[in-house]
């Protein structure tokens, strides 16, 4: 272990390094950079679906979960989809040298804020390979490095896609050590120690894997450790309009962190929207586990209070039927894991009081959960969905991967000047 820690040192340091040269390129470069590797995806997509199916035949023999199939998978749309994410991305202004402020202090005393890279990024992630390209990508366009870590189920894609990223880095004389992959579990420990050298981790994953390496480092972490997102159908909500929202939410992509976990319904339109909604949403093979007032409504399994807590990533559902408002955020605020959640309903008086109340990242009105996602949202992809207050908040983009620094410049002032009895005032002018 020690002689793995000190190889991976190494290996940090290079990498720190090569974000460090990234970071002198210009925005134009950088944008060109991401062409060249989303050309050279493009090229070796065969290879690419080739490991991945290796990948999902050996998950398969070991019985992997559905959900974690789901992500795995990785298919021609899927992976055209990721490449086109990075030509989005690639378009999008330049993160870097942004003036955030730019104050005259005093005369010839000048104050700015700059936009910079984080500098090295820790990702660690299980399955999802397509999850590759969008960090590295977004690493690249923000001038950071990036340390990868995927699960080992996806080992064969992740160093496919990583030697396809590698060679377009090469064969465009960029710093090709700005992007590594690591391998094995224990890489990801001593990956956790290496604080002088990684700035953030960002884990996407199970709650006990995302609690793990919060309780396993020194380094900022950020990222969410739950997916537990609702639907709240209001008295006033249109019925048919809500059933196709709710459907979306829960099956467009159900082990997806931003598809539902729980419906929850106000009582007094629960007889005439549940039987609709339940019909619907088994008719795409969705289980449904309720409450004792919504199983006089339909048949379906007992919930139990577990699952107010669970996160399935599967075809199965809990339903609640509230009195009111007030009761589906109490519910939401108290069992929710912060990400995102929504309102149906007509009336603009509701649908405020919900989004002003729900403490969670994304609130929604009138539209499926789905839709929290970087790519969505215009990011151009994301490194995974934050649900800290502090931000980054929601889907970290390009505008989570920067920080910035103060930059002053004078002419041999100096703090004396403008202390004392006889002190000089600041101006504290913007320009």
């Amino acid at each position: 272990m020690a002689t793995l820690s000190a190889d991976l040192e190494v290996q940090a340091q290079s990498t720190r390094a090569a974000a460090r040269q990234l970071a002198q390129w210009s925005g134009p470069a950088r944008q060109a950079l991401l062409e060249a590797i989303a050309s050279k995806l493009t090229a070796e997509a065969e290879t690419i679906l080739a490991a991945n199916q290796a990948d999902c035949e050996a998950a398969i023999a070991e019985g992997i979960a559905p959900a974690l199939y789901a992500r795995l998978k990785l298919d021609a749309d899927k992976l055209a989809a990721a490449i086109a994410g990075v030509r989005d991305l690639a378009k999008l202004p330049d993160p870097l040298g942004q003036i955030q402020i730019d104050r005259e202090l005093d005369e010839g005393l000048i104050l700015q804020r700059l936009t910079c890279p984080v500098g090295v990024l820790g990702v660690i992630f299980e399955a999802r390979p397509d999850a590759v390209i969008q960090i590295a990508s977004l690493a690249i366009k923000s001038g950071n490095g990036a340390i990868l870590k995927g699960g080992r189920e996806a080992i064969r894609s992740c160093q496919a896609i990583v030697a396809a990223i590698a060679q377009a880095l090469a064969e465009q004389q960029a710093p090709v050590d700005a992007i590594r992959l690591l391998t094995s579990r224990e890489e990801t420990l001593a990956l956790l120690k290496l604080d002088r050298y990684v700035d953030l981790i960002i884990p996407r994953g199970s709650n006990s894997f995302v609690r793990f390496v919060q309780d396993n480092t020194r380094i900022p972490v950020i990222g969410h450790a739950d997916g537990i997102c609702h639907l709240y159908v209001d008295q006033a909500a249109a019925i048919d309009k809500t059933v196709t929202i709710a459907v979306d939410a829960k099956t467009q992509y159900p082990a997806a962190c931003n598809a539902i976990e729980t419906l929850l319904i106000h009582e007094s339109i629960a007889p005439s929207f549940l039987p609709a909604v339940a019909e619907a949403l088994q008719a795409k093979g969705v289980s449904l586990r309720g409450d004792a007032a919504a199983q006089a409504i339909v048949p379906m399994e007992a919930a139990t209070e577990e699952d107010w807590r669970t996160e399935y990533s599967d075809l199965i559902l809990a339903v609640r039927i509230v009195p009111n408002l007030e009761a589906a955020i109490a519910h939401i605020n108290e069992y929710g894991s912060g990400h995102t959640d929504a309102i149906a309903t007509e009336d603009p008086a509701a649908a405020t009081q919900f989004l002003s109340q729900v403490d969670s990242a994304g609130v929604y009105h009138n539209c499926s959960t789905r839709f929290a996602d970087g790519f969505r949202y215009g990011f151009g992809a994301e490194v995974g969905i934050s649900t800290q207050k502090l931000p980054p908040r929601g889907p970290v983009g390009l505008e989570g991967l920067v920080t910035y620094k103060y930059v002053l410049s004078g002419d041999g002032q100096i703090a004396a000047t403008y202390s004392g009895a006889q002190a000089k005032p600041f101006l504290h002018r913007d320009r």
